[in-house]
């Protein structure tokens, strides 16, 4: 009977793989059925192979398991890493936004100096103005005779003293009312 016809691909692969396996099967067999230990050193041998082979195998499951261990440290590492260039990064803006406001606070700080100075020249150009008006006011006062109003010593008023006024301590008792 003939055996009906592949029609993908993938089929053609899987018709493939059995007749590879069916011709390691039967070769197994035969090599099975035809071997027979001659010898302990055989023996030995195969079973030092076996153990091998076993060693191997347990090899093979710790090199898979550094290498899962190499794998989740270097992720481990690349995280660290873009997270420190993240926080470099996070500092030079602080540095830089950190020197833009330094700089305008300066330019503030002199901006304010200079209007200070130009207030104070005003002021000097104003006190100058004064005296000289005041000597213009005095000298026209002695052209005219006047008295001078705009001295620059005040006179304060005396303090009146009390006994000065004819008000004397009176002592008043309990009780007592006093009419004026």
């Amino acid at each position: 009977m003939a055996r009906s016809v592949p029609r993908t691909r993938a089929d053609v692969v899987i018709r493939m793989k059995q007749i590879a396996l069916d011709n390691q099967s039967r070769t197994i067999r035969r090599l099975t059925a035809n071997w027979q230990p001659r010898d302990e050193n055989i023996d030995r041998r195969i079973s030092q192979l076996v153990e091998a082979k076993k060693e191997h195998k347990t090899d093979q499951v710790a090199l898979a398991a550094s290498h899962k261990t190499i794998v989740g440290l270097t992720v481990i590492g690349l995280c660290m890493t873009k997270k420190i260039e993240r926080m470099k990064e996070k500092r030079q803006q602080a540095r830089e936004s950190h020197l833009k406001c330094h700089h305008k606070m300066q330019a503030r700080i002199q901006e304010a100096e200079d209007t200070i100075q130009e207030q104070h020249l005003i002021i000097e150009a104003l006190v100058g103005e004064k005296a000289s008006l005041l000597q213009t006011i005095q000298g026209l006062q002695k052209d005219n005779g006047a008295p001078a109003p705009f001295d620059d010593e005040w006179e304060e008023a005396p303090k009146e003293d009390p006994e000065e006024e004819g008000l004397e301590d009176i002592p008043i008792g309990e009780g007592e009312i006093i009419d004026e």
